[in-house]
């Protein structure tokens, strides 16, 4: 199989054009599951990460640490973690995408950054386990010490944008 073979099944053009993301404060971000995920660094230690998610459909949402403490700033609403999530998220994929994957009926043209999505939100509070995330997030890790090759990796699905 040529490489232009295999470009041609293993690459999916672009919706959007992307801007770049603040990796060091949101390594990873997804839609995946019935709803948006992702892990959010720890403005005060190293060491802590934040696991955040927003259901699709009844937009509830949750935030806690790697080891499953609750975030303090859950009181009433969606904490900063859960958007600076969705921030990225709309970076990475779009306001449309994003609207989409949490059966949010607003037009994409007014959202701009993930403030704009949660003032959709009408979910609340909803506990649950981090480890779905975070061991979708150390999987992501791995991937990325994998070696370069022009073969299509099926574990690398969810990068593609579009």
């Amino acid at each position: 199989m040529s490489e232009e073979q295999i470009s041609d099944r293993s690459v999916q053009q672009v919706q959007h054009e992307a801007m770049s993301r603040k990796l060091k404060k949101v390594p990873f971000v997804e839609i995946h599951g019935g709803r948006v995920a992702g892990v959010v660094s720890s403005g005060s230690s190293a060491e802590r990460v934040y696991v955040s998610f927003i259901d699709a459909g009844t937009t509830n949402y949750y935030c806690s640490t790697n080891n499953n403490r609750p975030c303090g700033g859950l009181r009433g609403g969606p904490c900063k973690h859960i958007k600076s999530m969705l921030d990225e998220a709309v970076i990475q994929y779009g306001a449309a995408k994003v609207l989409k994957g949490l059966k949010i009926e607003a037009d994409p043209a007014t959202i701009h950054r993930g403030s704009d999505i949660v003032r959709h939100l009408t979910g609340s509070k909803v506990k649950e386990e981090a480890s779905i995330v975070f061991s979708r997030f150390l999987s992501y890790l791995r991937q990325l010490e994998n070696p370069n090759s022009v073969m299509p990796s099926p574990e690398m699905t969810w990068f593609i944008v579009g």
